[in-house]
Protein backbone atom coordinates (compact mmCIF):
# COMPACT_ATOMS: atom_id res chain seq x y z
CA UNK A 1 0.00 0.00 0.00
CA UNK A 2 0.93 3.53 -0.24
CA UNK A 3 1.88 5.98 2.64
CA UNK A 4 -0.21 8.42 3.33
CA UNK A 5 0.08 10.88 6.04
CA UNK A 6 -2.35 8.48 8.14
CA UNK A 7 0.09 5.54 7.99
CA UNK A 8 2.17 5.31 11.14
CA UNK A 9 6.09 4.76 10.49
CA UNK A 10 8.71 2.93 12.42
CA UNK A 11 11.82 4.69 13.29
CA UNK A 12 15.64 2.60 13.39
CA UNK A 13 15.49 2.83 17.12
CA UNK A 14 12.64 0.88 17.24
CA UNK A 15 9.81 3.44 18.05
CA UNK A 16 6.43 3.42 16.26
CA UNK A 17 5.30 7.17 15.35
CA UNK A 18 1.49 7.20 14.76
CA UNK A 19 1.02 9.45 11.26
CA UNK A 20 2.82 11.21 9.15
CA UNK A 21 2.27 14.66 10.28
CA UNK A 22 4.70 16.98 12.61
CA UNK A 23 4.64 19.67 14.66
CA UNK A 24 8.07 21.82 13.19
CA UNK A 25 10.15 23.31 15.70
CA UNK A 26 8.89 26.76 16.39
CA UNK A 27 10.34 29.39 18.89
CA UNK A 28 7.65 30.34 21.70
CA UNK A 29 9.87 32.64 24.16
CA UNK A 30 7.49 31.54 27.08
CA UNK A 31 10.17 30.63 29.57
CA UNK A 32 10.54 32.24 33.08
CA UNK A 33 13.29 35.00 34.13
CA UNK A 34 15.32 32.25 34.62
CA UNK A 35 14.71 30.26 31.12
CA UNK A 36 12.50 27.36 32.95
CA UNK A 37 9.62 25.69 31.85
CA UNK A 38 6.05 27.28 32.68
CA UNK A 39 2.26 26.45 32.99
CA UNK A 40 2.03 28.64 29.29
CA UNK A 41 4.38 25.45 27.49
CA UNK A 42 1.99 23.05 29.07
CA UNK A 43 -1.09 24.58 28.02
CA UNK A 44 0.17 25.23 24.61
CA UNK A 45 1.75 21.55 24.00
CA UNK A 46 -1.72 19.85 25.35
CA UNK A 47 -3.69 22.13 22.59
CA UNK A 48 -1.10 21.05 20.09
CA UNK A 49 -0.48 17.41 21.33
CA UNK A 50 -4.94 16.65 20.79
CA UNK A 51 -4.43 18.99 17.52
CA UNK A 52 -3.01 15.28 16.23
CA UNK A 53 0.20 15.51 15.12
CA UNK A 54 2.29 12.50 15.47
CA UNK A 55 5.42 14.27 16.64
CA UNK A 56 5.66 17.66 17.89
CA UNK A 57 9.01 19.08 18.28
CA UNK A 58 10.00 21.36 20.71
CA UNK A 59 11.04 24.91 19.90
CA UNK A 60 14.65 25.60 20.97
CA UNK A 61 16.21 24.52 24.33
CA UNK A 62 19.09 26.19 24.92
CA UNK A 63 22.11 24.24 26.23
CA UNK A 64 23.79 27.47 27.81
CA UNK A 65 22.23 30.46 29.45
CA UNK A 66 25.05 32.72 28.40
CA UNK A 67 23.95 32.18 24.93
CA UNK A 68 20.34 32.15 23.95
CA UNK A 69 18.35 32.37 20.24
CA UNK A 70 15.87 34.60 22.39
CA UNK A 71 15.26 35.82 25.66
CA UNK A 72 12.39 33.60 25.96
CA UNK A 73 14.14 29.96 25.58
CA UNK A 74 13.85 27.40 27.97
CA UNK A 75 17.16 26.32 29.22
CA UNK A 76 18.70 23.16 31.19
CA UNK A 77 22.00 25.14 32.63
CA UNK A 78 22.07 24.69 36.19
CA UNK A 79 18.96 26.42 36.47
CA UNK A 80 16.42 23.45 37.96
CA UNK A 81 12.84 23.55 36.73
CA UNK A 82 13.01 19.73 36.58
CA UNK A 83 9.05 19.45 37.68
CA UNK A 84 8.15 22.01 35.19
CA UNK A 85 9.97 19.86 32.33
CA UNK A 86 8.23 16.97 33.50
CA UNK A 87 4.45 18.97 33.24
CA UNK A 88 5.88 19.85 29.80
CA UNK A 89 6.29 16.81 28.38
CA UNK A 90 3.15 15.07 30.42
CA UNK A 91 1.12 17.60 28.84
CA UNK A 92 3.17 17.14 25.16
CA UNK A 93 3.16 13.34 24.95
CA UNK A 94 -0.45 13.36 25.65
CA UNK A 95 -2.71 11.54 22.34
CA UNK A 96 0.02 9.06 21.65
CA UNK A 97 2.04 12.06 20.58
CA UNK A 98 5.88 11.81 20.43
CA UNK A 99 7.39 15.22 21.83
CA UNK A 100 11.20 15.80 21.10
CA UNK A 101 13.39 17.98 22.55
CA UNK A 102 14.79 20.59 19.84
CA UNK A 103 17.88 21.03 22.06
CA UNK A 104 20.44 24.03 20.27
CA UNK A 105 23.41 27.02 21.20
CA UNK A 106 22.63 30.13 19.16
CA UNK A 107 26.70 30.72 18.84
CA UNK A 108 26.80 33.72 17.42
CA UNK A 109 23.25 34.34 16.49
CA UNK A 110 22.46 35.22 19.96
CA UNK A 111 21.07 38.73 20.34
CA UNK A 112 23.26 41.19 21.60
CA UNK A 113 20.19 42.34 23.96
CA UNK A 114 21.12 38.45 25.45
CA UNK A 115 25.23 38.70 25.55
CA UNK A 116 26.80 41.24 23.61
CA UNK A 117 29.89 38.72 23.14
CA UNK A 118 28.95 35.62 21.81
CA UNK A 119 30.73 32.81 20.81
CA UNK A 120 31.11 31.42 17.67
CA UNK A 121 33.86 28.73 16.08
CA UNK A 122 35.77 31.97 14.75
CA UNK A 123 35.51 35.60 14.83
CA UNK A 124 33.39 36.30 12.21
CA UNK A 125 30.51 38.55 12.54
CA UNK A 126 27.39 37.93 10.71
CA UNK A 127 27.52 39.70 7.37
CA UNK A 128 23.96 41.90 8.67
CA UNK A 129 23.47 45.35 8.16
CA UNK A 130 22.49 47.09 11.22
CA UNK A 131 23.28 43.75 13.14
CA UNK A 132 21.54 42.82 16.17
CA UNK A 133 24.34 40.44 17.18
CA UNK A 134 27.39 41.56 18.54
CA UNK A 135 31.04 40.23 17.85
CA UNK A 136 31.41 36.78 18.54
CA UNK A 137 35.07 35.59 19.87
CA UNK A 138 36.35 31.79 18.87
CA UNK A 139 35.57 29.20 21.15
CA UNK A 140 38.93 27.18 22.73
CA UNK A 141 39.39 23.55 22.36
CA UNK A 142 37.97 23.22 25.88
CA UNK A 143 34.58 25.37 25.46
CA UNK A 144 34.23 22.79 22.39
CA UNK A 145 34.63 19.89 24.78
CA UNK A 146 32.07 21.58 26.98
CA UNK A 147 29.36 22.35 24.48
CA UNK A 148 29.21 18.84 23.78
CA UNK A 149 28.72 18.01 27.24
CA UNK A 150 26.39 20.45 27.13
CA UNK A 151 24.35 18.59 24.74
CA UNK A 152 24.80 15.47 26.55
CA UNK A 153 23.19 16.96 29.78
CA UNK A 154 20.47 18.23 28.47
CA UNK A 155 19.52 15.37 26.47
CA UNK A 156 19.85 12.97 29.22
CA UNK A 157 17.50 15.79 31.12
CA UNK A 158 15.00 15.12 28.44
CA UNK A 159 14.81 11.53 28.63
CA UNK A 160 14.61 11.91 32.52
CA UNK A 161 11.64 14.37 32.66
CA UNK A 162 9.62 12.05 29.93
CA UNK A 163 10.31 13.87 26.53
CA UNK A 164 10.09 11.06 23.76
CA UNK A 165 13.35 12.25 22.25
CA UNK A 166 15.77 14.55 21.21
CA UNK A 167 16.53 16.86 18.23
CA UNK A 168 19.91 18.40 17.75
CA UNK A 169 19.45 21.71 15.59
CA UNK A 170 22.50 21.96 13.15
CA UNK A 171 20.90 24.13 10.67
CA UNK A 172 19.80 27.59 10.18
CA UNK A 173 23.30 29.75 11.41
CA UNK A 174 23.52 28.37 15.07
CA UNK A 175 26.01 27.14 16.71
CA UNK A 176 26.98 23.50 15.15
CA UNK A 177 25.58 25.23 11.84
CA UNK A 178 28.12 27.42 12.22
CA UNK A 179 31.15 25.07 12.85
CA UNK A 180 29.70 23.15 9.44
CA UNK A 181 29.94 26.54 7.21
CA UNK A 182 33.50 27.07 5.86
CA UNK A 183 32.32 30.94 5.85
CA UNK A 184 31.98 30.75 9.47
CA UNK A 185 34.45 28.37 10.44
CA UNK A 186 37.67 29.15 9.80
CA UNK A 187 39.65 27.22 12.46
CA UNK A 188 42.78 25.04 12.23
CA UNK A 189 42.45 23.40 14.43
CA UNK A 190 40.86 19.48 14.48
CA UNK A 191 37.26 21.15 14.59
CA UNK A 192 37.74 23.27 11.18
CA UNK A 193 39.52 22.97 7.62
CA UNK A 194 38.18 19.75 5.84
CA UNK A 195 34.28 18.65 6.09
CA UNK A 196 35.18 15.52 8.47
CA UNK A 197 36.82 18.57 10.66
CA UNK A 198 33.94 20.64 10.52
CA UNK A 199 31.07 18.24 11.03
CA UNK A 200 33.24 16.50 14.00
CA UNK A 201 31.13 18.65 16.98
CA UNK A 202 28.08 17.37 15.07
CA UNK A 203 28.90 13.73 15.16
CA UNK A 204 30.52 13.81 18.77
CA UNK A 205 27.09 15.49 19.78
CA UNK A 206 24.80 13.03 18.56
CA UNK A 207 27.45 9.81 19.26
CA UNK A 208 27.69 11.38 23.02
CA UNK A 209 24.34 11.19 23.55
CA UNK A 210 23.45 8.17 21.70
CA UNK A 211 25.93 6.51 24.58
CA UNK A 212 23.88 8.56 27.56
CA UNK A 213 20.63 7.28 26.37
CA UNK A 214 20.46 4.34 24.75
CA UNK A 215 19.63 2.42 21.69
CA UNK A 216 15.87 2.95 21.94
CA UNK A 217 15.37 6.57 22.51
CA UNK A 218 14.80 9.03 19.42
CA UNK A 219 17.85 11.23 17.92
CA UNK A 220 16.70 13.57 15.34
CA UNK A 221 18.64 15.68 13.85
CA UNK A 222 17.67 18.69 12.17
CA UNK A 223 20.07 20.21 9.02
CA UNK A 224 20.42 22.51 6.28
CA UNK A 225 20.37 20.88 2.55
CA UNK A 226 22.33 24.03 1.52
CA UNK A 227 23.40 27.46 3.60
CA UNK A 228 22.69 29.13 0.46
CA UNK A 229 25.44 31.33 0.51
CA UNK A 230 28.20 31.28 -1.85
CA UNK A 231 31.30 29.45 -0.27
CA UNK A 232 29.27 28.05 2.76
CA UNK A 233 27.87 24.64 3.79
CA UNK A 234 26.62 22.79 0.03
CA UNK A 235 24.28 20.58 -0.59
CA UNK A 236 27.02 18.22 -1.77
CA UNK A 237 28.69 18.98 2.06
CA UNK A 238 25.15 17.72 3.53
CA UNK A 239 24.90 14.47 0.90
CA UNK A 240 27.99 13.48 3.29
CA UNK A 241 27.42 14.46 6.14
CA UNK A 242 23.67 12.55 6.09
CA UNK A 243 25.59 9.40 5.13
CA UNK A 244 27.84 10.00 8.58
CA UNK A 245 24.47 10.54 10.51
CA UNK A 246 23.56 7.17 9.64
CA UNK A 247 26.70 5.52 10.53
CA UNK A 248 25.87 7.50 13.14
CA UNK A 249 22.85 6.38 14.21
CA UNK A 250 20.28 9.04 13.71
CA UNK A 251 16.98 8.44 13.70
CA UNK A 252 15.23 11.26 11.65
CA UNK A 253 16.71 13.85 9.66
CA UNK A 254 14.80 17.00 9.28
CA UNK A 255 15.91 19.17 6.02
CA UNK A 256 15.84 22.59 6.25
CA UNK A 257 18.37 25.40 4.71
CA UNK A 258 19.23 29.05 5.12
CA UNK A 259 20.66 30.69 8.19
CA UNK A 260 20.02 34.63 9.45
CA UNK A 261 22.40 35.76 6.34
CA UNK A 262 19.93 34.05 3.78
CA UNK A 263 16.89 32.97 5.49
CA UNK A 264 15.14 30.45 3.02
CA UNK A 265 13.69 28.39 5.89
CA UNK A 266 11.26 31.30 5.58
CA UNK A 267 10.96 32.31 2.12
CA UNK A 268 12.27 29.02 0.39
CA UNK A 269 15.39 28.08 -1.35
CA UNK A 270 16.16 31.62 -2.38
CA UNK A 271 18.88 31.58 -4.81
CA UNK A 272 18.10 28.08 -6.29
CA UNK A 273 15.67 28.94 -8.39
CA UNK A 274 16.09 25.63 -11.00
CA UNK A 275 15.16 23.68 -7.92
CA UNK A 276 11.90 25.90 -7.03
CA UNK A 277 10.78 25.63 -10.45
CA UNK A 278 10.04 22.26 -9.81
CA UNK A 279 9.01 22.02 -6.25
CA UNK A 280 6.32 25.08 -6.32
CA UNK A 281 3.66 22.73 -7.77
CA UNK A 282 4.47 20.34 -4.45
CA UNK A 283 4.52 23.45 -2.20
CA UNK A 284 7.30 21.98 -0.08
CA UNK A 285 10.36 24.43 -0.32
CA UNK A 286 13.12 21.70 -0.17
CA UNK A 287 11.93 18.66 -1.43
CA UNK A 288 13.55 19.49 -4.42
CA UNK A 289 16.56 18.41 -2.02
CA UNK A 290 15.10 15.41 -0.36
CA UNK A 291 15.36 13.21 -3.28
CA UNK A 292 18.95 13.22 -3.36
CA UNK A 293 19.27 12.88 0.49
CA UNK A 294 16.89 10.04 0.09
CA UNK A 295 19.76 8.69 -2.41
CA UNK A 296 22.41 8.87 -0.11
CA UNK A 297 20.40 7.74 3.20
CA UNK A 298 17.94 5.24 4.57
CA UNK A 299 17.55 7.89 7.50
CA UNK A 300 13.50 8.92 7.91
CA UNK A 301 13.62 12.40 6.49
CA UNK A 302 11.32 14.95 7.56
CA UNK A 303 10.59 17.89 4.95
CA UNK A 304 9.20 21.23 6.38
CA UNK A 305 8.62 24.43 4.69
CA UNK A 306 5.19 25.12 2.79
CA UNK A 307 3.26 22.17 3.13
CA UNK A 308 -0.44 23.41 2.84
CA UNK A 309 -3.06 20.51 1.11
CA UNK A 310 -3.16 16.90 2.21
CA UNK A 311 -3.13 15.88 -1.72
CA UNK A 312 0.50 17.13 -1.70
CA UNK A 313 1.44 15.75 1.47
CA UNK A 314 0.33 12.41 0.24
CA UNK A 315 2.26 12.69 -3.24
CA UNK A 316 5.47 13.81 -1.67
CA UNK A 317 4.71 10.56 0.89
CA UNK A 318 3.82 8.72 -2.04
CA UNK A 319 7.00 9.22 -3.90
CA UNK A 320 9.14 7.87 -1.38
CA UNK A 321 11.32 11.04 -0.82
CA UNK A 322 10.19 11.90 2.14
CA UNK A 323 8.58 10.23 5.22
CA UNK A 324 7.54 13.07 7.62
CA UNK A 325 5.62 16.08 6.91
CA UNK A 326 6.16 19.12 9.07
CA UNK A 327 4.03 21.75 9.35
CA UNK A 328 4.65 24.92 11.40
CA UNK A 329 2.78 28.62 10.62
CA UNK A 330 -0.38 26.89 10.19
CA UNK A 331 -0.10 25.56 13.62
CA UNK A 332 0.19 28.65 15.18
CA UNK A 333 -3.53 30.00 14.84
CA UNK A 334 -5.62 26.13 14.27
CA UNK A 335 -4.02 23.66 16.74
CA UNK A 336 -6.18 20.71 15.39
CA UNK A 337 -4.95 21.31 11.58
CA UNK A 338 -3.57 18.08 11.87
CA UNK A 339 -6.90 16.35 12.82
CA UNK A 340 -8.44 18.51 9.94
CA UNK A 341 -6.16 17.04 7.27
CA UNK A 342 -6.07 13.93 8.63
CA UNK A 343 -10.24 14.15 8.44
CA UNK A 344 -10.38 14.24 4.65
CA UNK A 345 -8.47 13.89 1.36
CA UNK A 346 -9.68 17.29 0.20
CA UNK A 347 -8.00 19.38 3.41
CA UNK A 348 -5.90 22.31 3.36
CA UNK A 349 -3.82 24.07 5.77
CA UNK A 350 -4.67 27.55 6.00
CA UNK A 351 -1.75 29.76 4.65
CA UNK A 352 -2.22 32.70 7.01
CA UNK A 353 0.75 34.09 5.96
CA UNK A 354 -1.53 35.68 2.74
CA UNK A 355 -3.36 37.61 5.15
CA UNK A 356 -0.81 39.64 7.05
CA UNK A 357 -0.41 43.23 6.20
CA UNK A 358 2.25 44.47 6.14
CA UNK A 359 3.99 41.08 5.00
CA UNK A 360 7.05 42.17 7.10
CA UNK A 361 4.82 41.44 10.44
CA UNK A 362 4.44 37.69 9.38
CA UNK A 363 6.75 36.86 12.18
CA UNK A 364 5.65 38.79 15.02
CA UNK A 365 2.02 37.74 13.85
CA UNK A 366 2.60 34.38 14.15
CA UNK A 367 4.65 34.19 17.77
CA UNK A 368 2.18 36.53 19.10
CA UNK A 369 -0.53 33.46 18.19
CA UNK A 370 1.21 31.47 20.01
CA UNK A 371 1.63 33.52 23.33
CA UNK A 372 -2.44 33.80 22.82
CA UNK A 373 -2.49 30.14 22.33
CA UNK A 374 -0.47 29.21 25.54
CA UNK A 375 -2.27 32.07 27.56
CA UNK A 376 -5.77 30.02 26.97
CA UNK A 377 -6.80 32.95 24.77
CA UNK A 378 -8.10 32.22 20.91
CA UNK A 379 -5.72 33.37 18.03
CA UNK A 380 -6.23 36.90 16.50
CA UNK A 381 -7.43 35.95 13.39
CA UNK A 382 -7.67 39.90 12.51
CA UNK A 383 -4.31 41.24 13.73
CA UNK A 384 -2.74 43.62 11.37
CA UNK A 385 1.23 42.83 10.71
CA UNK A 386 1.71 46.22 11.60
CA UNK A 387 0.14 45.84 15.09
CA UNK A 388 2.23 42.39 15.33
CA UNK A 389 5.53 44.44 14.78
CA UNK A 390 4.45 46.57 17.63
CA UNK A 391 3.13 44.37 20.23
CA UNK A 392 6.14 41.42 19.66
CA UNK A 393 8.92 44.00 19.77
CA UNK A 394 7.01 45.25 23.10
CA UNK A 395 7.09 41.59 24.24
CA UNK A 396 10.58 40.44 23.64
CA UNK A 397 11.77 44.07 25.37
CA UNK A 398 9.80 42.82 28.38
CA UNK A 399 11.44 39.64 28.36
CA UNK A 400 14.37 40.71 27.66
CA UNK A 401 14.33 43.06 30.45
CA UNK A 402 13.12 40.07 32.78
CA UNK A 403 16.77 38.83 32.47
CA UNK A 404 18.65 42.00 33.90
CA UNK A 405 21.19 40.60 36.28
CA UNK A 406 21.30 37.20 36.18
CA UNK A 407 24.02 35.34 36.48
CA UNK A 408 25.68 34.53 33.50
CA UNK A 409 28.96 32.59 34.44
Amino acid sequence: MTDDISSPITLPCDVTVKNRIAKAPMTEGLADPMNRATKRHVTLYRKWAEGGAGILVTGNVQVDRRFLERPGNVVIDRNGGLEELRAFAAAGTVNNTLLLMQIGHAGRQTPRRVNPRPVAPSEIPLALPDSAFGAPRALDAGEVEDVIKRFVHVATVAKETGFSGVQVHAAHGYLISEFLSPLANQRTDKWGGSLENRARLLREVVRAIRTAVGPEYPISVKLNSSDFQTGGFSHEDCLQVVKWLEEDTVDLLEISGGNYENPAMMIGARGADEVRSTTVAREAYFMGYAKSIRAATNIPLMVTGGFRTRAAMDAALAEGDVDIIGIGRPLCVDTDAPNQLLSSPDAEAIAYEQQIKPSKGALGWFCLNIIRIADGEAPDRDMTGETAIDAYLANEEKTAAALEGRQLE
